[in-house]
């Protein structure tokens, strides 16, 4: 009989999945819980949270773990997580992914960074960070970077079945994608054996941040601003969309461009930067001139729009974005 490694005040090992839609953070939820249940004997339950359903918008996966003779009556969200699994790295930019952990949680990042890079960019005061490069396994693997998450998850949890778990994928694929189960299988495996940790102590006299609730609504009738106006609105020129990429963005390669504006036409997110110059008879044109990467969410929609392969799909790597993008150029109204 397995035994779960910590439990809080209400007999539960919780863990929390931070992710955007289009990762499979609510499958991943499901299958690690149907591992505990069935695999390893435990009382378990798994949920998720979501507001539009939509691949890039922000998903929360909740699971929790109990002995057999502890009921489960508890379906709220998870806010003190023994173990948080954070399938995107940039979700740190605008919501607290680390929120509620203990002193000795573990925090797992999808991520090509060390560790120690990886420490004050989301925030992290103690604990053990955990890091596997589950975008880049999935890609070489031709498969999901949920299964990579989930080989690194079981790592952590050392209480689950390992060989179980590759029961539940193989049953999960089989019929409906009998060629995906190998590559899937492959890419939990990889996600197991390339997690590497780095344990961060609690500096001398410091104090673990108390969890900030997530779901508290930005304009509800006691937060509103005053008159009521609107000061996050869901889409305007201020929002940053890079979250939402998946390891995958478009390249522009501006010797090949001829500048027929098929990209434009295709782009759901006014990512073209574009300036009126004269061609080469004198006449004004509009010439392309680069990628705002702030708006790009990774759709690819441009790349495959592209005549000219001008455009290509290439992996996100850190900084590209930033050094690569060609900023829009509005007329900001000021009270001047």
């Amino acid at each position: 009989m397995a035994i779960l490694p910590k439990q809080n005040e209400l007999g539960f090992f919780e863990i929390r999945l931070e992710s955007i839609g289009g990762l499979g953070a609510n499958l991943a939820g499901k299958m690690l819980a149907e591992a505990g249940v069935v695999g390893s004997g435990f009382n378990g339950v798994s949920f998720s949270s979501y507001g539009s359903e939509k691949k890039g918008s922000p998903v929360k996966a909740h699971i929790r773990f109990c002995d057999l003779t502890t009921n489960i009556r508890d379906t709220t969200p998870v806010e003190r997580p023994h173990i948080v699994g954070v399938f995107h790295e940039n979700l740190s930019k605008t919501i607290n992914v680390i929120s509620g952990i203990y002193e000795d949680s573990v925090v797992m990042v999808n991520s090509s960074k060390t560790p120690e890079q990886l420490k004050d960019k989301i925030k992290l005061s103690a604990g053990t960070l955990a890091v596997v490069d589950a975008t880049g396994i999935a890609l070489e693997e031709n498969n999901r970077v949920n299964m990579a998450m989930l080989g690194g998850l079981f790592r952590l949890c050392d209480f689950l079945d390992f060989e179980h778990m590759k029961g539940i994928i193989r049953k999960s694929l089989e019929k409906k994608y009998p060629q995906a189960v190998d590559p899937a299988l492959r890419t939990f495996q990889r996600g197991y054996d390339e997690v590497k940790f780095q344990t961060f102590a609690l500096p001398e006299g410091a104090a673990m941040p108390q969890p900030t609730r997530w779901d508290v609504p930005t304009l509800g009738y006691a937060t509103q601003p005053i008159g009521g106006m609107i000061v996050n609105p869901g889409n305007s020129v201020l929002k940053d969309l890079s979250i939402s990429r998946q390891g995958m963005m478009p390249h522009f390669d501006e010797e090949k461009c001829i500048h027929c504006a098929a990209c434009d036409t295709a782009c759901p997110d006014f990512c073209f930067v574009w300036e009126e110059q004269p061609d080469k008879k004198g006449r004004p044109q509009m010439f392309l001139q680069g990628i705002d990467y702030q708006y790009c969410k990774g759709c690819l929609k441009c790349v495959v729009a592209c005549p000219t392969e001008a455009l290509a799909s290439e992996r996100e790597t850190d900084g590209y974005g930033d050094d690569h993008r060609v900023p829009h150029r509005f007329v900001w109204a000021s009270a001047n």
